[in-house]
């Protein structure tokens, strides 16, 4: 089973409003990327929390399962990982990485990345456009321990490097794995 941890305990500085909130066609932000990853057929979900934590906790229910990650002010992407990977450590072989604020990932390209690493069992599989990787991106349970362990100022972008050779690349033919939503003009420029 593949397991996808959504990062979304960011506190929204650049935007200056809590960005999962924001409006994205006929839902959110957040909403939007959680039923993309549902029309993929990923239905295991874990949204990680932070900033704004109630107010999306409210916004999505009962439909995912949610954890707040308290070092959200003082920590980066690193922590809210390794708390998803701390809740689905008994149940998958793999865990998506995605974020909440990428409202414009399709569904074909998780599916691409998915079937990536049931086709051919890679450590880590991460969709590229233009020589550029992207999100979300699989980590396979064989690597969760190694990124339990990492601290601080180590990040993931530092993972993945060092994992360059065990890393299956999906080209795919959208920049939306690259673009997320973190200023209004980013927003403007995307929003549906």
């Amino acid at each position: 089973m593949i397991s996808a941890i959504v990062l979304a305990a960011g506190t929204s500085k650049r935007m200056g409003e809590p960005k999962m909130l924001m409006p994205w066609g006929k839902s959110t932000v957040l909403q939007t990327v959680i039923s993309t990853l549902q029309a993929s057929s990923v239905n295991d979900i874990i949204v990680v929390t932070g900033g704004a934590r109630q107010q999306v906790e409210t916004l999505i229910g009962k439909t995912v399962q949610t954890i707040f990650n308290a070092e959200y002010e003082k920590s980066e992407m690193l922590s809210s990982i390794q708390l998803g990977l701390s809740v689905k450590m008994h149940e998958a072989s793999a865990a998506l990485i995605c974020l909440g604020d990428q409202p414009q990932i399709k569904e074909r390209t998780v599916r691409s990345v998915c079937e990536a690493f049931l086709k051919n069992k890679a450590q880590i599989v991460v969709p590229s456009y233009e020589m550029q990787r992207g999100h979300p991106w699989l980590v396979a349970r064989p690597l969760w321990d190694e990124l339990l362990e990492m601290k601080p100022p180590h990040t993931p972008r530092e993972f993945l490097k060092k994992h360059a050779r065990k890393i299956q690349y999906v080209i795919v033919d959208t920049p939306s794995i690259i673009e997320d939503i973190d200023t209004p003009e980013d927003y403007l420029k995307h929003k549906p």
